[in-house]
């Protein structure tokens, strides 16, 4: 699967538009260089990864013969664990999809393939598998289906870390089992992302507690959007743990989702506090302004709704900036943000985005600093009270802030008429 530019910058600009980036960023994101992986399948869980190396603990020990590719040892050599690592009969079948797979992508195995972890989950029997390859060490998860084991993304490794494995799965035709690998590192959870009043999101974390070298938690149906986010400790975007089968849920059939528009205003009045028109150079918020209004873990597609930046002055000479974050299908939350001279934004007022109705947005800034409003397409104008109406331009505009009435008229000549106070 290939991923388009927007979903790369809706994901990565969230510290990763970050799950929720750089522009140009296709396929897989490797982290600051240091990581050498090839993917079977493009795996979204990667593509929200921080782009930031970060050093982790509990990294896996290399050895192999001079002129061979590394292998991590502990996957390779350690006992297998779960409950079924006895099970001969299972073990069997594992192997045998295992080696399917291999032959099917035409990867040069060296010696016979080791589960590193077979176990009983609500959904079924379920294993996780590591190769030694001409390239390195392939890993993945064999997860269970009405036909027998089916072998997952594989993950060919040639260094040492283990932050870049898929270190879980969702399991089951409900996706509703999640198997998390015990990699030696403490381990959060949370099932859902709620959104507070104010429109910042908020997630509780949970211990995950492993036996016997996995944990198998019981989640809500993942068959649209993934509400679940794993992390090691600190939470945050440089210990996301990736799941896999992501794609499957996020992209289903394999298929990118069509590029939402981008609308980009620079309002008039913008260049006397940017020095420069800040849209044609594509600027957004830092990730650290949107703290607040970004899911520190999660993995987030977008359903198509406009993505909104709108770039201007403030009657008390403060760059605003104005930008939407939208995530699955959730409503699009559009952020104001202002800045003095030399200093940070800071994000200051939020509401959501009505794009069906005349005029999509209507935001108030504190301190009086006016009504953002924008209706792509559409020539606004706004009044005082029952005063004249006056031209706002076009697209998006700054009312003053004791503007009553938007007047919005559209493509098609239809004129309509919104109060400020909603």
């Amino acid at each position: 699967m290939t991923m388009n530019d927007s979903d790369v910058r809706g994901i990565l600009h969230r510290a990763t538009d970050g799950l929720v980036s750089p522009p140009g960023l296709l396929g897989e994101v490797r982290r600051g260089g240091r990581r050498r992986m090839v993917r079977r399948r493009a795996v979204l869980a990667a593509v929200c990864a921080a782009v930031v190396a970060v050093p982790v603990a509990g990294r896996l020990q290399l050895t192999g013969d001079a002129g061979d590719a590394p292998f991590a040892a502990p996957l390779l050599d350690e006992p297998t664990r779960g409950d079924l690592a006895t099970d001969n009969g299972y073990l069997r079948q594992v192997r045998a999809a295992w080696q399917l797979r291999m032959k099917q992508v035409g990867d040069l195995a060296r010696g016979e393939s080791h589960i590193v972890w077979a176990g009983a989950t609500p959904a079924g029997p379920a294993a996780y598998v590591a190769q030694r390859t001409a390239h390195g060490t392939t890993v993945g998860f064999v997860e269970p289906t009405a036909d027998g084991p089916r072998v997952g993304t594989q993950t060919q490794v040639t260094d040492i870390g283990t932050d870049g494995f898929e270190q879980a799965a969702l399991l089951g035709s409900q996706r509703d089992v999640l198997l998390v690998l015990d990699f030696g590192q403490p381990v959060q959870f949370s099932a859902e992302l709620r959104s507070k009043p104010d429109g910042k999101v908020e997630r509780t974390f949970t211990p995950v507690v492993f036996r016997d070298g996995a944990a198998v938690l019981s989640v809500p149906p993942q068959l649209t959007k993934l509400t679940v986010a794993l992390s090691r400790t600190p939470v945050g975007w440089e210990n996301m743990i990736h799941i896999d089968n992501a794609q499957l849920i996020l992209f289903p059939g394999n298929k990118d989702r069509p590029e939402p528009p981008v609308f980009r205003h620079t309002l008039a009045g913008a260049e006397q506090v940017w020095g420069t028109d800040p849209a044609a150079q594509s600027v957004s918020a830092p990730a650290e302004a949107l703290t607040g209004y970004i899911d520190p873990v999660g993995v987030h597609t977008h359903n198509g709704s406009p993505r909104l930046w709108v770039y201007g002055a403030t009657p008390d000479g403060r760059r605003l900036l104005v930008e939407t974050i939208q995530y699955d299908d959730e409503p699009s939350r559009v952020i104001a943000l202002l800045a003095r001279r030399y200093f940070p934004f800071e994000a200051v007022a939020s509401t959501t985005a009505d794009w069906s109705a005349p005029l999509p947005v209507r935001l108030r800034l504190p301190d009086n600093q006016g009504i953002l409003v924008a209706a792509e397409g559409s020539a606004l104008s706004y009044r005082v009270g029952e005063g004249q109406w006056q031209d706002a331009g076009r697209n998006a505009a700054l009312l003053p802030a004791t503007a009553t009435e938007v007047r919005v008229t559209d493509a098609n000549g239809t004129t309509t008429s919104v109060p400020t106070a909603s």
